[in-house]
């Protein structure tokens, strides 16, 4: 299950990014006046309008800029000691990620991990931004803090926790997770414990590249 990134074309990104910010708007009212459907259309909305408004050269995401984990393969299982079912107390680690051929003029990274096929609707299960360029690399464990040592910010997750939480779906298919890497021609003006929908509203505009890595769990 890939997602494609589609180029913006004739349509205007001021009026794309006008119409955003009204999603934004209606998707933070929705618990209050609309049904869980209503909210799952909203969403699906945000991220498209999100993706609409990438620069066209992001769209195309360029065939250098690539993200991967030594953990697993592009499309493969995710090992269990990076989900809820990790055994001899190991559970719920982020996984090691590292990327390489990001543009030359990143500023900073923001990565998002989304299980798309959760029954209640797309599920977050990290948020990390304002990664400063000269990284490349997240080492396995990341710690559930607002700032991580490099001076990275992470937002809340699903659970409406800071940082990383693993893959835990409920018995079945396997679920894909789709590891989302953007590099940004500025840092984000957010705070830590950010969600996964200030990030993408902050970052349109400054994205101009972009990787995802797809994983998959199933219990």
């Amino acid at each position: 299950m890939t997602r494609k990134i589609i180029s913006v074309g004739s349509v205007g990104e001021s009026t794309l990014s006008a119409a955003f910010q009204i999603v934004i708007k209606l998707q933070t009212n929705a618990r209050k006046w609309m049904g869980p459907m209503n909210r799952v259309v909203l969403s699906s909305l945000l991220v498209i309008l999100f993706v609409l408004t990438l620069p066209s050269f992001a769209a195309a995401q360029s065939p250098r800029f690539r993200l991967s984990s030594s953990a697993f393969a592009p499309a493969g299982p995710i090992p269990p000691q990076y989900t809820c079912r990790g055994g001899d107390g190991e559970s719920n680690v982020s996984p090691p990620l590292q990327w390489h051929g990001a543009p030359a003029a990143t500023k900073t990274f923001a990565l998002i991990i989304e299980d798309p096929d959760a029954p209640s609707g797309t599920f977050v299960h990290w948020v990390i931004f304002n990664i400063p360029a000269s990284t490349d690399t997240l080492s396995a464990g990341q710690p559930l803090s607002p700032r991580l040592v490099n001076g990275a910010l992470q937002g809340v997750n699903g659970r409406n926790k800071i940082g990383y939480t693993g893959p835990c779906p409920p018995a079945g298919p396997a679920h894909h997770y789709h590891f989302d890497l953007i590099a940004l021609d500025s840092a984000l003006p957010l705070a830590s414990g950010a969600t996964a929908i200030d990030v993408k509203a902050a970052s349109v505009g400054r994205v101009i590249g972009s990787a995802e890595l797809i994983g998959t769990f199933a219990r």
